[in-house]
C-alpha cells in the first residue's frame, strides 16, 4: 500500500487552516486542473463527521467518481476521509493541525491501493504515486495561499 507523508508551514491560525482543509469550495478551488466537482452529498461548505461527499474530476483523460466518507474527526486537531466508492480498491486520508506560535503545520497521511492487483501495483510504481502527490502538493499550496492571504479593508468581500 503506498503511502504519502506531507507536511505543510501555514502561517496562519490552526482553525482558519482546518477549516479550510474541510471546505468543499476550497477543494473545488484547488482541483480546477482536473475540473473536479462535488456532485452529491455534501455539495459545499464544511464537510463534518459522517457526511460523504462525492467528487467527479477527469484523471489520466477520464471522468471518474469518487464518494469519501469523513470518518474521524476531532475539531481543529485531525479528521479523516476515506473512500467508500471509487475508482481506487480503497483510500485513507489523514489530515492532522498543530499549531506552533501562532501558525499551523498541516500533516497529511494518503494511503490507498491501486485496483487491478498486479496492474495497480505496477501503475503506483511508475505514475500513480508521484501523481498523487503532485494533487495533494497543490492542494496544499492553495490552502496555504488563502490561508495567509490578507484580509480585506473592512467592508470587502473575501476572495476565494
Amino acid at each position: 500500500m503506498p503511502i504519502i507523508e506531507l507536511a505543510t508551514h501555514i502561517n496562519a491560525p490552526i482553525a482558519k487552516c482546518y477549516d479550510l482543509a474541510r471546505s468543499i469550495d476550497m477543494h473545488v478551488d484547488s482541483m480546477r486542473q482536473s475540473g473536479e466537482s462535488s456532485v452529491g452529498g455534501r455539495t459545499g461548505g464544511l464537510i463534518e463527521l459522517g457526511e460523504t461527499v462525492t467528487w467527479r474530476a477527469k484523471h489520466f483523460g477520464i471522468w471518474q467518481t469518487l464518494t469519501a466518507k469523513v470518518t474521524e474527526m476531532e475539531p481543529y486537531n485531525h479528521f479523516t476521509d476515506e473512500m467508500v466508492k471509487g475508482a481506487f480498491k480503497n483510500f485513507r486520508h489523514e489530515h492532522y493541525f498543530y499549531a506552533i506560535n501562532n501558525q499551523t503545520l498541516m500533516k497529511d497521511i494518503f494511503m490507498f491501493d491501486a485496483p487491478l492487483g498486479f496492474l495497480g501495483i505496477i501503475a503506483n510504481f511508475l505514475f500513480l504515486k508521484q501523481y498523487m502527490r503532485k494533487l495533494l502538493e497543490q492542494r496544499n499550496l492553495e490552502i496555504k495561499k488563502v490561508a495567509e492571504a490578507p484580509l480585506p479593508p473592512k467592508g470587502e468581500a473575501l476572495a476565494t
